[in-house]
């Protein structure tokens, strides 16, 4: 009778353990459930508002192709008459009335649109590369950033390196689109390799000839060099990277943009360069 006791008693005890395991295991996936659709939710509403903020921009934003003028140059033509060059320095600059943007917000510094994808944005920079990771253009807070240049660049005086970066959005917003370039449908079209990014002081266009994935690291965002060796090692280093074949060269002589975003949440970046080809003073 007494170990009839005993074992109904521990019986009573592993059904009560297991009721207590359940109970945890069903907090715990809540809770992830919870968090999960928090997250899901913010995200949406993050994109929303991103979107509605880029549809007022473009709306009160004057953005439109512009003829040559007697102030446009092209910049360190090739010698090879076959390069891809001379064909793209006949294409129609960007010219963008910045009046509005600025009053938006004055830390705009130019406008940026990239053939073939969906950028087509107001660039921003300020004091460091963190702010906008998180803020949107009207500087409110959103983990969808904004598009923005990196703090130790010059955005009258081009470095030798001018960096632009920006989250890889899902839904294709801010850089999300970059991930394009990596497709035969993109990088076959010649047409898509031109990115041309105008500021309030000139109009510029930008030939691309190097596109990749790497690991995150420091070297390719290297704004300035002190010397022409180092900076001819750099442009060497970044062109053989890349994961096509362009038509276009590069030298000492040239000025390089290097759009930058993440490919993964593993640290993988998507990388472009592209090297200055033409600009108009404004």
């Amino acid at each position: 009778m007494e170990n009839l006791s005993n074992m109904e008693y521990k019986q009573k005890k592993k059904l009560k353990l297991k009721k207590v395991i359940i109970f945890v295991f069903f907090i715990l996936f809540l809770s992830i459930f919870i968090f999960s659709a928090y997250k899901v939710y913010s995200w949406y509403i993050d994109n929303k508002k991103i979107d509605d903020i880029s549809k007022d921009v473009i709306k009160d934003t004057s953005v439109k192709e512009k003829e040559d003028s007697l102030n446009t140059e092209n910049i360190n033509p090739p010698t090879d008459i076959y390069d891809d060059y001379w064909n793209y320095i006949k294409l129609s600059l960007l010219e963008v009335d910045f009046n509005e943007l600025l009053n938006k917000n004055s830390d705009t510094v130019g406008w940026i649109q990239v053939n073939g994808t969906n950028i087509n944005y107001p660039v921003v920079q300020t004091i460091d590369n963190s702010y906008y990771l998180n803020h949107a253009y009207d500087k409110s807070l959103n983990d969808a950033g904004w598009i923005y240049m990196d703090y130790r660049n010059d955005a009258v005086n081009f470095n030798q390196n001018t960096i632009i970066y920006a989250h890889s959005r899902y839904n294709g917003t801010m850089f999300g689109s970059l991930k394009n370039i990596l497709n035969s449908s993109w990088y076959t079209n010649k047409e898509n390799h031109i990115i041309r990014l105008s500021t309030p002081t000139e109009n510029t266009m930008w030939q691309v000839f190097s596109v990749y994935t790497i690991p995150k690291e420091s070297y390719y965002i290297t704004t300035s060099f002190n010397s022409n060796e180092t900076y001819s090692k750099f442009l060497n280093t970044i062109k053989s990277r890349s994961e096509v074949e362009f038509s276009g060269t590069v030298n000492t002589n040239d000025r390089v943009l290097t759009l930058s975003t993440c490919q993964d949440n593993f640290g993988n970046r998507i990388v472009m360069h592209a090297k200055l080809i033409k600009k108009e003073l404004r």
